[in-house]
């Protein structure tokens, strides 16, 4: 049984305290992670300190050189890395070496360092004085990311961080632990001094130690509401900065000039991808007005295309779900939605893949005739069910969607302008596609909504996350000339 361990100061670190990873296609147990607490942290601590004496004073040539070189490995090991994402989480190796891209970008934005760290000057603001500013790291600062994006979500924190001069601890999801412990090696291979990046797996107790250490500066977190509100108000408690990104309830809304048949498809593709455990998963499909019935007909065809299988099989769209407890939760929310009075237009409950009867798959599932009322439109299901609200007019969605808790990402699919324009600018959330199913932001701007899907205000990647990082300094000089008398006078200084 292969034992997955922490990774402090650029070596594998073992304990005694262990718990299963499976494989979510077969339902067995592949392997053991290690579980650190606060001792582990600690250590981990004390490394990225020590190393944070050197890194912060690295040139950023050299912080560049290392990401250029982290980068291309990224390249390189693209597959093994998604195979190892694919048999811990259950997604597509196809769909695992999508979200490894979307995190190499990252990488590639702060290859760029020397542009997003340049500060101003001002000459001659006052006579004989300049004043010019530059960003400095923080020190040693913390990511606690979920299974879901085992190496994406990390992938838009410690570049950031790592590039901008500070240290980096990592807590990645115990569900699948080895993208992690990978990717600090291919760190290694590009030349990052041991201690800069470093792993500790485990639980609550890991957590809670990363938020309440004083050797730590700043917390990034990605998870449910409600552990980001308890990421946030546990961490800033403690001196720290936070990053806090929540859940979300992604609605799409289809107006009748949309083509419905592109619209579906996508809707789709948003819906089920991974088997919906995305942040930005499209959960909820607004039909407006006579684009209903043929919306759902659509949907339903397309729905029971969806080939679900393991990830590693080639033509398979969707894989299990990561868990069996996750399983249970999907399928159960599917036959509340039916006591409730939700259609179940496509069951997706008790599908068995032959040779894989163990693994925790569930089919896509579709519900039509749903309200705000009811669970399976109020919940963050975060699986393969997709809700269908339908709505008389553009106004009475937006209404619809503003109402929602959340605010991560939402989507209009229309041939309007003006509905277009109409609905971004009314539209309570933060991230917004227009005929696009997941409006993922790219690297170079930030990722962050609004509402109860962002704790805080701090934003993630791109130039948020340059400003998370770091801190500003403003220097105001003078240099007389020799033998030059330069008054002084005790009241405040003003410039002249």
């Amino acid at each position: 049984m292969t034992t997955i361990p922490h990774w402090i100061n650029g070596t594998a670190v073992s304990g005694p305290d262990t718990q299963p990873v499976y494989n979510p296609a077969t339902g067995t147990e592949q392997a053991r992670v290690v579980l650190g607490a606060a001792s582990e942290v600690d250590a981990a601590v004390q490394a990225a300190a020590a190393a944070f004496e050197t890194w912060q004073d690295s040139s950023l040539s050299q912080r560049t050189q290392v990401m250029f070189a982290f980068r291309q490995l990224l390249v390189e090991h693209e597959e093994e890395l998604g195979r190892i994402i694919s048999a811990e989480h259950g997604k597509t190796v196809d769909d695992a070496r999508g979200e490894i891209t979307r995190g190499r970008e990252v990488v590639e934005y702060v290859c760029g360092l020397g542009d997003v760290l340049k500060g101003s000057f001002s000459d001659q603001v006052s006579r004989g004085i300049d004043v010019h500013n530059f960003r400095q790291p923080l020190g040693v600062v913390a990511g606690i990311t979920p299974f879901n994006f085992p190496a994406m979500v990390p992938l838009w924190m410690h570049p950031v961080a790592i590039a901008t001069g500070n240290t980096f601890i990592l807590k990645p999801s115990e569900r699948d632990p080895s993208a992690a412990n990978f990717i600090a090696q291919l760190y290694q291979k590009a030349g990052l001094p041991d201690g800069v990046f470093n792993v500790v797996h485990g639980g609550k107790p890991a957590v809670d130690a990363l938020l309440t250490h004083p050797g730590i500066e700043a917390v990034s977190f990605v998870g449910s509401t409600p552990i980001a509100k308890y990421v946030h108000e546990t961490a800033t408690a403690h001196g720290k900065r936070v990053q806090a990104l929540g859940g979300a309830k992604n609605h799409a809304v289809v107006l009748p000039d949309a083509d419905l048949e592109f619209a579906a498809n996508h809707i789709t593709a948003g819906a089920y991808g991974s088997a919906g455990e995305r942040c930005m998963a499209v959960s909820v499909a607004v039909a407006v007005g006579d684009a209903a019935d043929r919306l759902v007909e659509i949907l339903t065809r397309k729905a029971n295309e969806v080939k679900v299988g393991p990830g590693d099989q080639p033509g398979t769209d969707m894989g299990p779900l990561v868990t069996k407890a996750a399983q249970e939760r999907v399928e159960n929310a599917v036959g509340v939605a039916a006591t409730q009075g939700a259609t179940v237009v496509v069951d997706g409950r008790g599908l068995k893949i032959e040779g894989h009867e163990e693994g925790f798959f569930t089919g896509p599932s579709l519900l039509d005739h749903v309200t705000a009322e009811m669970d399976a439109y109020k919940e963050e299901l975060f699986g393969p069910v997709l809700a269908i609200v339908r709505a008389e007019s553009l106004d009475q969605a937006i209404d619809l969607i503003n109402a929602n808790p959340y605010g991560n990402g939402t989507a209009l699919f229309t041939s309007s302008g003006e509905a277009a324009r109409r609905f971004q600018r009314h539209i309570k959330v933060g991230m917004i596609g227009i005929n696009v199913p997941v409006p993922v932001p790219m690297s170079y701007y930030s990722f962050g909504g609004w509402k109860d899907s962002l704790i805080g205000d701090h934003p993630i990647h791109g130039p948020e996350g340059i400003r998370f990082y770091t801190r500003p300094k403003v220097v105001t000089t003078r240099w007389p000339q020799p033998k030059q008398q330069v008054s002084a006078g005790f009241d405040f200084p003003t410039s002249s």
